[in-house]
């Protein structure tokens, strides 16, 4: 098999699988426990850190824009933290199939092309867009997909590895 650009499209397809499979462990969980979804929603795994509901906007948002950005290509609305697991699993779905209408084409030399983007409040970084997709985002998207597990695992969710692969590998 060949890797290419337009081979991480699957990669961030698969992290939004995972996300939607682990917000709807998440979500029984906390039915049969009697947890409010918004509590559920509400954990972090840390105190200093985002909860579970903004890990699952970046791995979206992330999932579309920093796609959409590396191959020059108008970026969807953003989802926000405040959706409840339905809107989260429907915004899934949504993205999924932006990234299905990718095609091979239109990653087709792109890889040196310079992609510059505002992240946060401090970072502006320049990169070549093959490394922009390869490492940057896959890294993010990846980090904040784990933590939605993290968070979940955390708060008692019976979750095991194989739930990172829940449309196999």
């Amino acid at each position: 098999m060949t890797t290419t650009l337009f081979t991480f499209v699957d990669l961030f397809r698969r992290h939004l699988d995972t996300t939607a499979h682990l917000l709807a462990k998440g979500s029984a969980f906390a039915t049969e426990k009697g947890i409010a979804e918004a509590d559920m929603l509400g954990w972090r795994l840390a105190e200093d850190m985002h909860p579970l509901s903004f890990q699952a906007m970046v791995v979206i948002n992330f999932s579309q824009s920093w796609i959409a950005r590396g191959i020059d290509v108008a970026i969807p609305d953003p989802v926000t933290a405040d959706l409840d697991v339905a809107g989260y699993q429907a915004a899934i779905v949504g993205a999924k199939t932006w990234l299905a209408a990718l095609t091979p084409e239109q990653f087709a030399g792109r890889d040196d092309v310079p992609v510059t983007a505002q992240v946060g409040p401090t970072m502006t970084p320049t990169l070549p867009a093959g490394h922009w997709i390869t490492v940057f985002a896959a890294t993010n998207i990846a980090f904040h997909a784990n933590m939605v597990y993290a968070i979940l695992r955390s708060n008692g969710v019976p979750l095991g590895k194989l739930d990172v692969f829940p449309t196999g590998l």
